[in-house]
């Protein structure tokens, strides 16, 4: 079975592949390192900035923002990506949600998660 080719933007010089790449903070990017994943570590003060950087990179395709560091990162990094189709800003709810002294229940959290993301609950 062959790979499929990578993703060019526009903005990109030919024959780059592209990336996917996780912003979270430091606890967080322990577990997404153990998964494989590529982390760009981030405290709150310098996400967006680390999030501007790696948009102007020019080698990422999709970057994984956790929501604890930038609660809209699709709203704060508008104007930088305005006119460009990569990298994609894909939003992910950050564990420190799920077990904030504010959400009690985590297996409730959890699964409120999956009903928003798939539109319907799996019980197990």
């Amino acid at each position: 079975m062959s790979q499929p080719s990578s993703t060019q933007s526009s903005k990109n010089s030919g024959g780059t592949s592209q990336k996917v790449v996780v912003l979270a903070d430091a606890e967080t990017a322990t577990g997404y390192r153990l998964a494989g994943a590529q982390v760009v570590e981030a405290t709150a003060d310098n996400a967006q900035a680390k999030l501007e950087d790696l948009i102007q990179n020019g080698n990422v395709g999709l970057i994984a923002v956790d929501t604890g560091l930038i609660a809209d990162p699709a709203t704060s990094t508008a104007r930088i990506m305005r006119g460009r189709d990569l990298p994609i800003i894909l939003p992910i709810p950050s564990l420190r949600d799920a077990f904030s002294t504010d959400q009690v229940d985590a297996k409730a959290y959890m699964g409120k998660l999956v009903r928003d993301t798939i539109g319907f609950d799996i019980k197990l």
